[in-house]
């Protein structure tokens, strides 16, 4: 019996629980409104390591281990392991599943990697092949500068429309054993690339993705957006989220209130010099894993849907003058 519903939409049979989170967020990060969701706050950026990448390793390790402690869950017991992040290869992620011993899938979603392991994850889990799957991303703010655009020692002046890079990392366990929301649907997005190329504007490239994304969700189940307690993009931030709604009215779909973006919801942009708002695989998985988790547990949401969103460019491309193809990945999630 087909799970697809539409083109682009899978509702699953025997939705997945999300059974447990772990978070773990940079020092900036901690001092956001959202603070208090997160399970630890590093109060340093190196972490104690002798490097940024180390220290960005070291995070995920940490969220990972956090999950599964919350679940009271051994390595043993996970069938997979999927994560991936910013840096080439996905070094982070790499050198994590190497200390977790647990089979691995390396995935490479840019910025919509929570979003990409949670549907992969969820489909996996439907179909039988597994029973228990840990997902995880994560991404540092002078790793990622330093790859993407210039060391943070350069101190080079910043546009008012570029947006900060999230320090953190976040792990979600994925069954059926054990309470927690489920995650009902998935939208796997398309690649969309309308010519951007400047990569300091992050959301104004991501934005079409996210739109074609949530339009082709609700074109795909017939739902009503107002169904929906809250609906969050993953880093399109204060440019890209406007472009987003302006984009999904001009194609007939109006959303209201319960429209928002995760990388305009862990920071405070009134006192935090974050410019745009956040970006980085850490922006979603932070605030989905940590404050939005805690939303659903305590049933303040009931119904959520998450769109990942992603710039797929690298270096090499954009020292080729390449555009910026982006993606978004849309995740149900229920009570």
């Amino acid at each position: 019996m087909s799970k697809k519903t539409g083109k682009q939409t899978y509702q699953f049979g025997n939705p997945p629980k999300i059974i447990s989170t772990g978070t773990v967020a940079g020092p900036l990060e901690g001092q956001g409104p959202l603070h208090e969701d997160f399970d630890e706050i590093l109060t340093d950026a190196r972490n104690n390591e002798k490097s940024f990448e180390k220290a960005e390793r070291s995070m995920l390790t940490k969220a990972c281990q956090l999950a599964l402690n919350h679940a009271s869950c051994s390595t043993d017991e996970v069938d997979l392991f999927l994560a991936g992040d910013l840096l080439n290869q996905i070094i982070s992620a790499n050198f994590t599943a190497a200390t977790l011993g647990i089979p691995f899938l390396g995935l490479y979603g840019a910025c919509s990697t929570a979003a990409l392991g949670l549907s992969l994850g969820a489909m996996l889990l439907d179909g039988g092949f597994a029973e228990t799957i840990l997902t995880a991303t994560s991404s540092h703010n002078c790793t990622a500068e330093r790859q993407y655009r210039y060391p943070t020692e350069y101190g080079g002046q910043r546009r008012p429309y570029q947006q900060w890079t999230v320090t953190g990392a976040g792990a979600a366990l994925l069954g059926y054993h054990g309470e927690g929301p489920k995650i009902t649907g998935v939208t796997l997005g398309k690649v969309v690339d309308l010519g951007s190329k400047d990569p300091l504007n992050m959301g104004a490239a991501m934005a079409p993705a996210a739109a074609d994304t949530i339009l082709q969700h609700f074109q795909d189940t017939g739902w009503d957006p107002k169904a929906f307690d809250l609906i969050v993009t993953g880093d399109l931030g204060k440019v890209g989220i406007d472009l987003c709604r302006q984009e999904l009215a001009e194609n007939g779909l109006e959303l209201g209130d319960n429209f928002s973006d995760c990388g305009l919801l862990i920071y405070d942009l009134n006192k935090q010099d974050v410019h745009a708002g956040g970006s980085g695989c850490a922006a979603s998985a932070l605030v989905t894993y940590g404050h939005l988790y805690k939303k659903l547990q305590r049933k303040e949401l009931s119904r959520l849907l998450l769109v990942g969103t992603g710039a797929l460019h690298s270096t090499t491309s954009f020292q080729q003058g390449e555009n910026i193809p982006c993606i978004a990945h849309a995740v149900r999630i229920e009570v």
